[in-house]
């Protein structure tokens, strides 16, 4: 194992262990999604990232992480439904959201393209 997987791994036990009796603490399930997602675990990731999205239904960083870990799972309707989402609820770094291989799978969509114009 290297250290970057070791690290993964005592991320993914800590975050899930604070989580265990509290499904509702954010604060470890926002880091818990990502080290899920680095570790190559997308669905576990998306349960998570839907999870987030029902107890912060007005964020946008919140909607960008489901659109991402939506669009890393092939599911690219949910996935810019969830960037529309974003968009509307605020989140800004577009150029970040132009480069993220996470969306990779929505570059050649007619809509995506739209949502990039209209941000341009």
């Amino acid at each position: 194992m290297t250290r970057k997987s070791d690290r993964i791994d005592f991320e993914i036990a800590f975050y899930e262990s604070l989580v265990k009796d509290k499904e509702d603490f954010v604060d470890a399930l926002i880091p818990l999604a990502h080290a899920y997602t680095e570790k190559g675990w997308f669905e576990k990731g998306l349960e998570i990232d839907r999870r987030l999205a029902r107890l912060l239904k007005d964020d946008g960083i919140v909607h960008y992480n489901l659109a991402c870990s939506l669009a890393l799972l092939g599911k690219s309707r949910e996935a810019l439904r969830a960037l529309r989402r974003a968009l509307v609820l605020g989140y800004e770094d577009f150029e970040h959201l132009k480069q993220d291989p996470d969306l990779k799978s929505l570059h050649k969509m007619p809509e995506f393209k739209k949502i990039l114009a209209s941000i341009e």
